[in-house]
């Protein structure tokens, strides 16, 4: 340190710039002088309170301190890689989950449908079939409607057709067979 304050003050001396001002260089009316001691004072000052090592070790500790944040940085950097690579993957994961799960839902979507067009079907088969069966129901109950209006009919035309041709003696006569008849099967 010594060494470069020498060599300073030997490079200040000799400069020729120094020499400009007028009168004798090594005088305290030599502004020239004057700021060249304070200077070496200063600096003096400077070595004296060791404000080159405090410097030294500021930049040293400020040059850990960028290091540091160098290395934090890229350690981040790293961690933020790997969760974008993560989420990525998950990501995919998710929109393949979401794809089976569409396709699983379309898939339930038409076994829902063709189940319902099967009951659809089986519904309007019962339908036709009862249909089918009131239809039959009705015209049994129509022709057998039909049947007695006949019977009833042509019961009230035989009686009529009888009373006309029916006199008392024939009747008596048909009485008396009936209950002849009636005894003999009786017995």
């Amino acid at each position: 340190m010594m060494r470069k304050l020498s060599v300073t003050l030997a490079a200040t001396l000799t400069a020729s710039p120094a020499l400009a001002a007028g009168g004798p260089f090594f005088s305290l009316a030599n502004t020239d002088f004057v700021v060249l001691i304070a200077f070496l004072i200063f600096v003096g000052v400077l070595v004296y309170f060791k404000v080159p090592g405090l410097l030294g070790r500021k930049l040293d500790e400020r040059a850990e301190a960028i290091r540091a944040d160098l290395d934090e940085a890229r350690r981040l950097r790293e961690e933020a890689q790997a969760l974008l690579a993560q989420y990525e993957r998950q990501q995919k994961d998710v929109q393949a989950q979401a794809e089976r799960i569409v396709k699983h839902a379309r898939a339930e979507a038409e076994e829902s449908a063709a189940q319902a067009r099967e009951e659809i079907k089986a519904s309007i088969a019962r339908r036709l079939q009862a249909a089918e069966e009131q239809i039959a129901s009705a015209r049994e109950r129509a022709l057998r409607d039909v049947r007695n209006q006949a019977i009833a009919i042509a019961t009230a035309a035989a009686g009529d057709v009888l009373a006309r041709q029916m006199t008392d003696a024939t009747g008596d006569k048909l009485i008396a067979e009936g209950i002849a008849e009636v005894e003999k099967r009786l017995h």
